[in-house]
């Protein structure tokens, strides 16, 4: 279609309204920048053969959500090892507190009274022995058998009389008791340690966010420390742009910038949480006629977590920075 002087006086000021909305209500041109994420590589600590992978590249997570599994078929052996013993402990400890039950006391009782029935007939036969022994009748060697024999039969009397007592106390005695509860709280502290390995076997997201990147597959070997998933949270995403050196005094940290990109709907909001405090000349990718060879700082935005989630790093936005204080 031909255009004629008057249709373009009737089109300069559209083009004027869209120039002016495009710069914002400042007048000015938004600032050029992109989306950046710190990701969050998840590993174990200890080497082993990778038994589960429970997640894929793009799979959103939460927070405690299962990641992988490494074999742990020796942690779950120490683990119950570690259970018994302290169960063992506990089961001792308990027994000191509160000494011996009435069946046990009734049972060193009657060998008590056995003792003493034995300790009566070795008295008779001892005497019987020692008159046969004035008469001729048996050598020095034989009453000398009977004799030990009767002060066997009283120092078993003695003892199981002292049995008897501490059969009734109504604990141990200190001392084994302090030596019982140590063991129990290091039997405690040892399966404290078997849950703590067994758990390292066994990785669950530390925070919510979405799956970058797996490195390994089920059957691969996972040497101590080698990052299985990598994650990126939503509180890792930002936006970075450069502000330039005479718009610098306009930014602080807290306060809100608002940002768009291609596709992404109405504008977002970002709170500034970082200004660079060097200043350095215009990043290559941003250089044009009107910024080259400018000063400008790097700065750093956070969007909220149901922003962030939205976004992708290395995405081009448009920031448009907050109006000048007058």
């Amino acid at each position: 279609m031909k255009t004629t002087p008057g249709t373009r006086r009737r089109c300069a000021p559209a083009l004027l309204i869209l120039f002016l909305a495009a710069c914002g209500p400042s007048g000015e041109r938004p600032l050029q920048g992109y989306i950046e994420g710190e990701y969050m590589r998840v590993g174990a600590p200890f080497a082993g053969t990778l038994q589960q992978l429970s997640v894929q590249r793009g799979d959103p997570v939460a927070s405690n959500a299962p990641l992988f599994t490494l074999e742990r078929e020796n942690e779950l052996a120490a683990r119950k090892q570690a259970e018994g013993q302290l169960q063992s402990a506990l089961a001792r400890l308990e027994n000191l507190k509160t000494g011996k039950r009435a069946p046990e006391v009734q049972s060193v009782e009657e060998q008590l009274r056995q003792a003493m029935v034995a300790r009566e007939l070795s008295a008779a036969n001892f005497k019987r022995q020692e008159s046969l022994f004035k008469s001729g009748f048996i050598s020095s060697a034989a009453l000398d058998d009977v004799r030990t024999r009767m002060k066997s039969d009283d120092a078993l009397v003695e003892q199981l009389k002292a049995a008897v007592a501490t059969a009734k106390l109504p604990g141990g005695r200190p001392d084994e008791i302090r030596a019982a509860q140590a063991d129990a709280d290091a039997a405690r502290q040892a399966l404290a340690q078997a849950d703590w390995r067994l758990g390292q076997r066994a990785i669950v997201a530390p925070l919510a966010g979405r799956v970058n990147d797996t490195y390994f597959v089920v059957g691969d070997f996972v040497p101590a420390g080698s990052p299985v998933v990598s994650l990126l949270p939503a509180a890792n995403v930002k936006v970075r742009f450069y502000v330039p050196e005479p718009m610098l005094g306009r930014l602080r940290p807290g306060q809100t910038v608002s940002f768009t990109c291609d596709s992404c709907g109405a504008p977002m909001s970002a709170t500034v949480s970082f200004i660079a405090d060097r200043a350095e000349f215009t990043p290559p990718v941003l250089y044009s006629k009107e910024n080259r060879a400018k000063l400008v700082f790097l700065v750093e935005a956070r969007p909220a977590a149901e922003v962030a989630a939205k976004l992708n790093p290395g995405q081009p936005v448009d920031v448009t920075m907050p109006p000048a204080q007058k």
